[in-house]
């Protein structure tokens, strides 16, 4: 038995291979998913990019100088030495780019488990959490598309709203978001729209994409990059999606001292990043990197598991209604597939108005 799984150099990411590895006999307590769909996007890329600096490499080993990149989606369990799980049962969560895991399961309960391989323990325990969605509240069957393609990047947009508030907005009444076409960008506009109306919201896109970002209704404001200096001053937060050095840099200049808080979050121009965040020798407040596992723990610490889904839940909702309608579900079958579309999201060339799931 073999799976197959998708490698990435490391040192450079366009550089991809896909590759048959033998199956091992499953190990004891241990189950085996067969990967069912995932979806790419640019917080996959994100997840590429910072994967040295951050760790993400380190969740599905591969070969020296090369990794998998993680995605969201759903798999079935095919093979299960664990007598909490079942065969023929599905899961969402955590995945590698390829047709085959296996997780040890643990502290398992009708709604999910956490994987507790040797390897995982010391890395974000958000990521290793799968729910069965068989109980799964957040489970429609309608919209698991949807789910993959937006749900970890609108948590991160709803954690941003939540650490923002937090912080009384950091005395600002405006918040610019760059990659404004971008999944996680539209999340946190609409959860801003929705728990934070009193904050106006501007996105920043390509030239190309202004009339998309605008047809979403989440903007109060939408400009292209080269008309970033008609900013009009204003008390600002910038939530930088992009990851363009140049671009921050601009921002930075044109607000000045009404520029109160500088948050990093994706890397959505690979090219431009030029090796770095963007962070270095820009005027104003140091940029900061927004590390959403970090505040999802300190929320769910600070609200209570029930509280802080109930409120996750609400604002997903209202997420789905303000977006639907925006996108395309494309899905395509292969991992040849999943390697071009990761390609083609890498180089920065995916039209917002896709969205793409791929079933291994």
């Amino acid at each position: 038995m073999t799976a197959t799984q998708v490698h990435v150099r490391r040192d450079d990411l366009s550089k991809v291979d896909l590759v048959e590895v033998p199956q091992a006999p499953l190990a004891e307590g241990a189950v085996r998913l067969e990967i069912e769909s995932f979806s790419v996007t640019a917080n996959n890329v994100t997840y590429a990019v910072v994967g040295e600096m951050v760790g993400y490499w380190n969740f599905f080993p591969a070969p020296e100088g090369w990794g998998i990149v993680p995605m969201w989606g759903h798999a079935k369990v095919v093979e299960s030495n664990c007598p909490d799980i079942g065969v023929g049962e599905r899961v969402y969560g955590y995945l590698p780019m390829a047709t085959h895991l296996d997780v040890v399961p643990g502290n398992v309960s009708a709604h999910g488990f956490v994987d507790m391989t040797a390897y995982r323990q010391p890395l974000p325990p958000i990521y290793n959490q799968y729910a069965r969605l068989a109980a799964d509240p957040e489970h429609d069957p309608a919209r698991e598309g949807e789910r993959m393609i937006y749900g970890p990047l609108f948590k991160t947009g709803f954690l941003i709203d939540y650490f923002m508030n937090a912080n009384d907005w950091f005395g600002a009444g405006r918040v610019v978001l760059t990659s404004a076409s971008s999944k996680t960008a539209m999340g946190l506009a609409s959860v801003a729209k929705q728990n934070s109306p009193d904050i106006s919201r501007v996105g920043l896109t390509s030239a190309g994409n202004v009339a998309f970002v605008q047809s979403t209704g989440l903007y109060d404001e939408v400009l292209a990059y080269g008309d970033v200096g008609s900013l009009a001053q204003a008390p600002s937060v910038s939530v930088d999606f992009a990851g363009n050095p140049n671009l921050l840099r601009s921002i930075h200049e044109t607000l000045g001292e009404n520029l109160k808080y500088s948050c990093l979050v994706g890397v959505t121009h690979v090219v431009e990043r030029a090796g770095g965040m963007g962070a270095d020798g820009v005027p104003g407040p140091t940029p900061t990197l927004f590390f959403a596992p970090d505040h999802a723990v300190a929320l769910f610490k600070e609200l209570g598991p029930q509280e802080a889904s109930k409120r996750m839940a609400a604002a997903w909702v209202g997420f789905l209604d303000a977006v639907a309608g925006t996108i395309s579900i494309e899905r395509s079958t292969g991992l040849e597939a999943a390697r071009a579309a990761y390609l083609e999201t890498l180089a920065g060339q995916v039209d917002p108005s896709r969205g793409i799931v791929i079933e291994p």
